[in-house]
């Protein structure tokens, strides 16, 4: 068993085939986690877990979607069947449209209810799942991964920006319920992240500008919100419960226009 902050201690991450879920599965498995690795995309997910097993790590790779009730009971019993138990939940999985989630005018409900069920509801649902298990345990943690939308005025993704705000509201409620039993609720809001889905859609101009806007004078990385949740997961954050942690270069609080000098 890998030593270090979480070790023996078992996780479970959503959205977890790339990105900032992929990176965290990572982390969380290098701090000693036991890692459940799930995704709509399953084989992606039995990818990275066996990335994790070839890394000396404890993972199990599985198909999970988080819109589904269903999905998500099966996928925490596996969980619980192969580990033993969770003591934390990293939930990433989101789903957005930048061409269909449009203005409050525009937006089609068809969107509007994918939004919510997937990002709001998927992380409701699996609290649900969880709660119980980290109960027996004697208690755990959740981070949910927000957006700096969910405190911004956006012109566009009107249900984007309600569905994270949706989830830290949720964190709120998670932290003062829950508490008292021993399981911390956090949240983080990333700023523009480089996964490879953005990478892919950013032409270098528009990441330049982007670049100038953020007072580091960079955008983030996957691996920078994984190692903040990795310490929210810690026992160094036990006393921290309820939080939402802007993790964004400090964009969120000093946003320089593209015109501006640096």
């Amino acid at each position: 068993m890998t030593g270090g902050a979480l070790a023996g201690r078992v996780a479970i991450v959503t959205g977890a085939a790339a990105g900032i879920g992929r990176a965290t599965a990572l982390h969380l498995g290098g701090l000693g986690a036991r890692v459940a690795v799930t995704d709509i995309d399953g084989a992606g997910a039995e990818r990275v877990a066996d990335e994790l097993v070839a890394a000396g790590h404890d993972a199990l790779g599985l198909g999970c979607d988080v819109a589904d009730p269903d999905s998500i009971t099966s996928a925490v019993a596996a969980t619980v069947g192969h580990f033993g138990g969770v003591d934390f939940l990293d939930h990433n999985a989101a789903w957005t449209s930048f061409g269909r989630d449009t203005d409050a005018e525009g937006v089609d409900l068809g969107t509007w209810d994918r939004v919510l069920r997937t990002n709001a509801t998927g992380a409701l649902l699996l609290t649900q799942a969880v709660i119980p298990a980290m109960r027996e345990r004697g208690g755990g943690a959740v981070v949910y991964i927000s957006s700096g939308s969910a405190a911004l005025g956006e012109h566009r993704r009107v249900a984007y920006g309600v569905s994270k705000a949706a989830i830290e509201q949720l964190t709120r409620h998670v932290a003062a319920r829950y508490g008292r039993q021993g399981i911390r609720c956090n949240a983080v809001a990333p700023g523009f992240i480089t996964t490879e889905t953005a990478a892919r859609g950013i032409p270098p101009a528009q990441r330049q500008i982007l670049e100038r806007q953020n007072p580091m004078g960079r955008l983030g990385a996957p691996e920078d919100i994984a190692r903040v949740v990795g310490f929210l997961l810690s026992p160094d954050a036990g006393f921290v419960n309820g939080q939402v942690l802007a993790v964004d270069g400090g964009l969120s609080i000093a946003p320089r226009l593209s015109g501006e000098a640096p």
